[in-house]
């Protein structure tokens, strides 16, 4: 009965995030109590229409060492149920090869999309007990697959099969002229995993000389037979002196020293923050030479910073190159994906080739001390996975994503017990819960964003308490570069004394000149983010259009790619055009205005406060519309130039936004809601008539909020990581 009694606990949970938190414990008794009775109820709770429920009973028959539970879950890699395929793709990992299974799996790899990926993970486990019998599964399915992502896919499974009918294969499709230049590319990157070959060499090396697209490919794969194992570390307690090289990644973003991609897609404030953050932690030894010694809580010095992002073949080959001859400084090393990520919705596809590019990168990079992941994210899955195998201290981010969005949909009545399997098949909710579980567990340290009730928050969503083993997290909050934003006020505030524009402010003045004449002296409400759902950018269009805002203010969208939308951007987009039409929002007061290099929005935000003579009035407001907001990177630029923000109200922002002082903390889904508090916000300022209040913002950020601290506090975090980690290999060896 214990396997009911758990399935009954969790279809009475209160919350959501309950439910998700008691399918462990259903899954731990389903391992421990197999038989015929409890495969039958939870086959039947799979068919019910309770979907958190039917998606909780599939992990536990997971758990079941029994032939009945194996035919039950081939069965239910057909189902019509998509969450359902999924989430028995991902049941089969754990359990041992089913030859009826391997055609369902094998055919589910070739749909692609999030089941794909499930389905290759589970063929690379097989892989290793059954090769032969993978490859001959994977080889038919190409016999009798003509579509092109298809064979893409099968192609790239079949690379992560180590058995000679693989090799074979993949050599033949690598030369075959007839076959897609992706499906070329994908046989291509894994033969780069075939060592000791003579004629994989060979042929890689006759690609090189070809030329083009395939040769970068090529090229890479050759460096990946070359890249010998890391060696170990010295075992040596650092002494004085002694440097540190740190790894951070954002797969999602395309990365540059000058943020030149920044707000397009994903590239947000996290690869803001990366670059800055790179910049301050090996600036920082410079500034305090005496902060090097090890001992008292002092930090090492950290000499690198590899900061890992996507790119195309030709940059990552560059960026090895880079990483072969620079000892010292901020690296950037870039992670082809092969296939373009604005043409897939599904950024969880590129896992194979993420995990081959960011092992490149970091066998190549030699000792990387601390590999630091920030989000449940394809990048951080392929990344652990590769920490995992170089024997690299992982030390993780920890922030209650997708716990925090799942429990606000739940409260807003727009995520159910009806629904949340069909949006976890686009959400994919489930697998990031058990990621970010995964990632904590097994980080050496986890750090964590301040919350109003962090022990709480993080106890009550996750189920992490940070009090048991406090020596093991540490609470860091997110900086900025203020000597950027100081910048940008001096020059807004040298144009409304008469100075000249500078190209920043200029661009935006020929931006504001599209307004009607009559709405140049309003001011403005400015948004800066990407275009992504999670953003609510169209929300914040919503609720400004819906009320009389509309007639008071204008409003400025800065973020997203106009000229090339991903899936995401368009998504928004239609939402946006949806509230005002293209052809009339300009003269309406919407300005959208895409993406733009931070310095540049550092400028633009700057001027939402000082107005910009005959083409926007003073005294505007900074909106944050988003979902959830773990801490928030542009309210804090915001804040510093003075201005007042309106925020969220759970997360981070409730940390350092003071409520009609600093800005307005509201309830961002709701639109009415969120039209109010920009309404108070837009009275607040209009009523100053000095600059304390701003001032004031500015100080809560430079006291608290300065990428320099968090450098600092981070530099010690690593510094101990690396520590703890050398001491363990000295008493490993001396047990050995």
């Amino acid at each position: 009965m214990r396997v009911q009694n758990c399935l009954d606990a969790l279809k009475h949970a209160d919350r959501l995030v309950d439910a998700l938190r008691l399918a462990d414990d259903l899954a731990v008794q389903a391992s421990q109590n197999g038989g015929v009775r409890n495969i039958r109820i939870l086959r039947n709770a799979i068919s019910s229409k309770d979907q958190i429920v039917a998606i909780a009973a599939t992990h536990a028959l997971g758990q079941m060492v029994d032939e009945e539970a194996d035919s039950v879950l081939s069965d239910l890699l057909s189902s019509e149920h998509g969450f359902i395929r999924e989430h028995a793709a991902w049941a089969h990992r754990s359990r041992s090869p089913h030859l009826e299974s391997m055609g369902r799996l094998v055919g589910l790899v070739a749909s692609g999309g999030f089941a794909g990926m499930l389905s290759q993970r589970t063929l690379e486990a097989w892989g290793t007990s059954v090769p032969e019998m993978v490859s001959v599964s994977l080889e038919s399915a190409l016999l009798g697959v003509a579509r092109v992502e298809s064979r893409y896919r099968l192609v790239e499974t079949l690379g992560l099969v180590q058995h000679a009918i693989s090799t074979t294969l993949l050599l033949r499709l690598a030369n075959d002229p007839g076959e897609d230049m992706s499906v070329r590319s994908a046989a291509v990157a894994a033969l780069g995993q075939r060592r000791g070959q003579p004629k994989v060499v060979e042929l890689l090396t006759l690609l090189v000389e070809g030329g083009g697209h395939l040769a970068e490919v090529a090229r890479l794969s050759l460096m990946d037979l070359d890249v010998h194992d890391v060696p170990d570390i010295d075992l040596d307690m650092p002494q004085q002196g002694s440097n540190l090289t740190v790894a951070q990644l954002f797969l999602n973003a395309d990365i540059d020293a000058h943020l030149s991609h920044s707000g397009s897609g994903d590239n947000g404030g996290i690869a803001t923050l990366l670059v800055r953050l790179g910049d301050a932690l090996v600036a920082g030894q410079q500034r305090n030479p005496d902060d090097v010694q090890v001992g008292g809580g002092r930090n090492l010095q950290v000499d690198r910073v590899l900061t890992l992002s996507r790119g195309k073949a030709e940059a990552a080959s560059q960026s090895m190159a880079a990483l072969g001859n620079i000892e010292q400084g901020h690296v950037y090393g870039h992670i082809p994906l092969l296939q373009d990520p604005k043409q897939s919705a599904n950024p969880w596809t590129f896992w194979v080739a993420a995990r081959r590019g960011i092992s490149r990168l970091l066998r190549a990079a030699g000792n990387v001390d601390v590999l630091h992941l920030r989000m449940a994210d394809v990048g951080s899955l392929a990344a652990f996975d590769v920490a995992r195998a170089l024997d690299i201290p992982v030390v993780f981010t920890v922030a209650p994503d997708p716990h925090a969005v799942i429990n606000s949909m739940d409260l807003a009545g727009t995520l159910n017990r009806e629904n949340f399997g069909t949006t976890d098949e686009i959400e994919h909710f489930w697998f990031r819960a058990r990621l970010v579980q995964r990632l904590a567990a097994n980080s050496a340290h986890t750090v964590f964003f301040p919350r109003p009730n962090l022990r709480h928050d993080i106890n009550e969503l996750i189920g992490i308490d940070i009090g048991k083993e406090p020596q093991r997290h540490t609470i860091v909050p997110e900086g900025i570069d203020l000597g950027v934003i100081d910048q940008a006020v001096l020059e807004a505030e040298s144009l409304v004394s008469g100075g000249p524009a500078s190209p920043a402010l200029l661009e935006l003045r020929d931006l504001l000149n599209a307004l009607p004449a009559e709405r140049r002296a309003l001011p403005l409400l400015t948004s800066v983010g990407r275009l992504h759902r999670v953003k609510g950018m169209s929300t914040i269009v919503e609720a400004w259009a819906g009320s009389d805002l509309r007639h008071r203010t204008n409003l400025l969208i800065i973020g997203g790619n106009l000229q090339d939308p991903s899936a995401d951007e368009r998504e928004q987009l239609q939402l946006i055009n949806g509230t005002l039409s293209p052809e009339v929002q300009s003269q309406e007061g919407l300005l959208i205005a895409g993406h733009r290099p931070n310095d540049t929005v550092a400028r633009w935000i700057a001027a939402t406060r000082t107005g910009i003579p005959g083409f926007a009035g003073p005294n505007g407001v900074y909106v944050c519309g988003s979902l959830k907001e773990e801490f928030g990177i542009a309210l804090l630029e915001a804040m510093a130039t003075g201005l007042l923000v309106v925020a969220p109200d759970a997360g981070g922002p409730a940390t350092y936004v003071e409520q009609g002082r600093t800005g307005f903390l509201t309830t961002t889904w709701d639109t009415a809601l969120l039209a109010g508090a920009i309404n108070d916000a837009l009275v607040c300022a209009a009523n100053e008539v000095t600059d304390t209040r701003a001032l004031y913002s500015r100080s809560v950020v430079q006291d608290r909020f300065t990428i320099e601290a968090m450098a600092h506090t981070l530099n010690q975090v690593y510094s101990n990581v690396h520590q703890n980690d050398v001491q363990l290999r000295r008493e490993l060896m001396a047990s050995a």
